[in-house]
């Protein structure tokens, strides 16, 4: 072996003793270790110190320490002891470590706020805000509160219609660690709605749907109303208001597939798109009633279904035939019964066939009722529209029927009921949640008419005065011809009945120079009280009493004029019924009414008269849902019931609008040589009208219409000569414009006569306008 060799040998020789030292060393420590932390685990805590804490009292932390003085030292408890410190909320920062025997516990403590404040905030006031959020002074302040306060202040915000509001928390620091809390805002407009747009709709116009649903599109007169604002909970509710439509329409396979709202780009506005599937429309087919009850045979019930074969289907008829057959075996003492449509559909024949099924139901009471989020409106209020009360059996068709009456009032915008189990298995509490909506009310109208001219008028009402549900309505009319101030009160539920009494008083001044030559100043009050018989039958019943005086008469008036010049009083009563099958009470386009009227005066005062007035209106669509007909008539008859002849005041005029083609008491019984109008003592008119788009786009909301009118007016009892009496047919023929502007409904009505006496008046054109805000 040379040298060389015994180098490269004496070098490997001494790399593998340096691995080797190498290697035990290594496996002396993987043997040590363990011991060594067992010996650490093991040793015994002697002092929990907590270092830090300034209002907070140091006993206050070991309360929430897992390890404590004479304990062996644990990882897993020292963990649990600062999870417990955090979760506290007390503290902004903790940290355990060792030192020596000892357990150092540092801390530092979140401030106690001293107070909170808002700036920018103008649309809503301080206290609204403090009612939202969660902190107040002197609570400790934690990050997490403030992101979640920031949050429901918004939500408070995107509620009102302002999307755009934005709230920036600053902290103030003050000594001995306290803060003050500062909600910097910034409120934004009002995020309205810009358009109302719907696809897929074919049998019913944007227009018609858009008043279905209580979104409404922003305008400058809306700003007492916030429904031109975007709510997405709103928005929900005009879905269900949808399908509400169209299933009463006959469309059951309806369904709104989308409802967005997209922001514009100027971030001012939303633009609400509903996408529809109509489907196709349905008639009822097989309509019957199956009972399982002892002693109930469903045929004797066929008479309580509300539809008939053939008729287009109607979901609200079902839901009324499903009430009536509940109430009536409730009148027979069958309390627990369950009501079920059993729905077959037929899509070839479009038929819908309904069997109503009566079973038994669970005898289930009602145990308690509770009411939410009424802050303002009484319990009272809302407990009176229950259909059923605490201790009645549990009837799911009365609780619908309950939360249409409480939507019905006007004084909710929301209204939820739910039932859930009570005390024991036969028991259930029913809980009523709504959500109230401004009830007060300011009306400024202005106005032209050709028949009363200038006008305005003021009104100022609320419908739920003081949370009683009562309506308190005052309001004053200034016209070129009349002036007048009204005073009306309501108590909806008189001595806790369902009957709605009310007073109302009145003070009116008439300028009646141009048709008559006189003016009549008028004042009295009214007592009333209304119920209704039936769920479409209502009737009320009214006393009135009057000072009326004819006077400023004119030196050319008419004999019969002056000769009731002077004061006479009116003790009357009244007694109205009113008969609703319409769709819609302000733009009826499906339905029929019927009213009667018979007053009688002569309980005191000076005059005594029996008057009877009957009207009837039928309303259809024609040709689709585009074009709506309707007819429409009524009558009146007054009679003396002493020997003299009735006062002018209280007969029967027609014209201008009641008889287009003709002026204001254009038509009926004159004197010819002052051509004075003296009224009559009977009259009978007649209308027929159809109404229909003229093809403009449906937001400028014109419609045209052609109609004809026919009337007469009779009966003078005046004992002069040169009076034209003459029973004979009256009749016209025109066509109108109408508008609904942003200032309020325009009407414009162009009539010519077709049939009319020589001593008639006419009125070629006629033109109103008007609004109320």
């Amino acid at each position: 072996m040379d040298w060389d060799e015994r180098v490269y040998f004496r070098t490997c020789k001494n790399v593998l003793a340096v691995v080797l030292a190498a290697g035990g060393v290594f496996a002396l420590s993987a043997l040590t270790q363990p011991l060594n932390a067992q010996t650490r685990s093991g040793t015994v805590v002697e002092e929990i110190r907590v270092v830090g804490t300034q209002r907070i009292d140091p006993s206050t932390v070991n309360a929430y320490m897992q390890i404590k003085p004479g304990d062996k030292y644990d990882p897993a408890k020292v963990d649990d002891s600062l999870k417990n410190l955090f979760n506290t909320g007390l503290f902004a920062d903790v940290t355990l470590r060792r030192e020596g025997d000892a357990v150092v516990v540092q801390v530092v403590e979140n401030p106690i706020i001293n107070r909170i404040a808002f700036e920018g905030n103008r649309k809503l006031d301080n206290e609204a805000l403090l009612s939202e959020v969660s902190l107040r002074p002197r609570v400790v302040y934690t990050r997490t509160k403030v992101q979640g306060d920031v949050q429901r202040l918004l939500d408070i915000y995107r509620r009102s219609g302002r999307f755009a509001a934005t709230v920036d928390p600053k902290v103030i620091q003050l000594p001995e660690n306290r803060v003050d809390l500062v909600f910097e805002i910034e409120e934004g407009g009002k995020t309205g709605i810009r358009a109302i747009n719907f696809i897929g709709n074919s049998e019913f116009s944007d227009g018609s749907l858009r008043e279905t649903i209580q979104t409404t599109e922003s305008a400058f007169y809306n700003f007492l109303t916030s429904n031109d604002t975007y709510d997405p909970d709103r928005l929900s509710f005009d879905r269900e208001l949808l399908r509400r439509f169209y299933l009463s329409e006959g469309y059951a396979d309806f369904r709104v597939v989308s409802a967005i709202a997209e922001l514009t780009e100027d971030r001012d506005d939303f633009i609400v798109t509903f996408t529809l599937d109509e489907g196709p429309q349905y008639n009822f087919g097989t309509l019957e009633v199956a009972s399982e009850l002892r002693g109930v045979e469903g045929a004797e019930l066929g008479g309580l279904i509300a539809a008939d074969a053939g008729d287009t289907y109607d979901a609200n008829e079902v839901e009324e035939t499903i009430q009536s057959i509940t109430e009536s075996l409730g009148e027979r003492g069958f309390a627990f019964v369950d009501v079920r449509p059993r729905v077959d559909r037929d899509r070839d024949a479009l038929t819908i066939d309904v069997t109503y099924e009566i079973r038994e139901g669970p005898r289930v009471f009602v145990e308690r009722i509770d009411i939410a989020g009424n802050e303002r409106t009484l319990d009272e209020v809302i407990r009176r529209e229950f259909t059923i009360v605490e201790g009645d059996a549990f009837n799911t068709a009365k609780l619908r029927r309950t939360r249409q009456r409480l939507q019905d009032l006007g004084f909710f915008s929301r209204v939820d009921i739910n039932n859930t189990p009570g005390s024991a298995n036969d028991r259930t509490i029913v809980s009523v949640n709504v959500e109230e909506q401004s009830t007060g009310e300011l009306s400024i109208g202005a106005g032209f008419s050709s028949t009363a001219g200038v006008l305005t008028d003021i009104a100022l009402r609320e419908r739920n005065l003081l949370g009683r549900g009562q309506d308190l309505r005052v309001s004053t009319t200034l016209a070129t011809k009349q002036q007048q101030i009204d005073l009306s009160f309501t108590e909806p539920y008189f001595l806790d009945r369902d009957v709605a009494a009310g007073f109302d008083v009145f003070v009116r001044t008439t300028d009646f120079s141009d048709r008559s030559s006189f003016e009549q100043s008028e004042v009295g009050f009214g007592l009333r009280a209304g119920y209704q018989m039936t769920e479409k039958l209502r009737h009320t019943a009214r006393y009135r009493f009057t000072r009326d005086s004819i006077d400023d008469i004119q030196t050319d008036a008419s004999d019969v004029v002056k000769a009731q010049e002077g004061t006479f009083t009116t003790s009357s009563i009244e007694n109205d019924f009113f008969f609703d099958e319409l769709d819609s009470k302000f733009e009826p386009t499906d339905g029929y009414s019927l009213s009667y009227s018979v007053d009688l005066a002569g309980f005191g005062g000076s005059e005594k008269f029996l008057r009877n007035e009957v009207g009837a209106n039928y309303f259809v669509p024609l040709f689709g849902s585009s074009f709506i007909g309707s007819v429409g008539g009524e009558a009146g008859h007054l009679a003396p019931l002493d020997d003299d002849e009735t006062r002018i005041s209280e007969r029967f005029f027609l014209g201008g609008s009641r008889l287009r083609g003709f002026e204001v008491g254009g038509v009926g019984p004159r004197d010819l040589v002052t051509d004075d109008s003296i009224g009559g003592t009977q009259y009978y008119r007649g209308s027929a009208e159809i109404g229909f788009p003229l093809g403009l786009p449906e937001e400028f909301d014109i419609k045209g219409a052609v109609f004809s009118d026919m009337g007469s007016v009779w009966g003078s009892d005046d004992p002069f000569p040169n009076i034209a009496d003459d029973a004979s047919l009256r009749a016209t023929a025109g066509i109108g414009i109408s508008w609904g502007s942003p200032v309020g409904p325009v009407r414009i009505n162009l009539a010519r006569p077709l049939m009319k006496e020589d001593y008639d008046k006419t009125e070629f054109f006629s033109f109103s306008f008007g609004t109320r805000f």
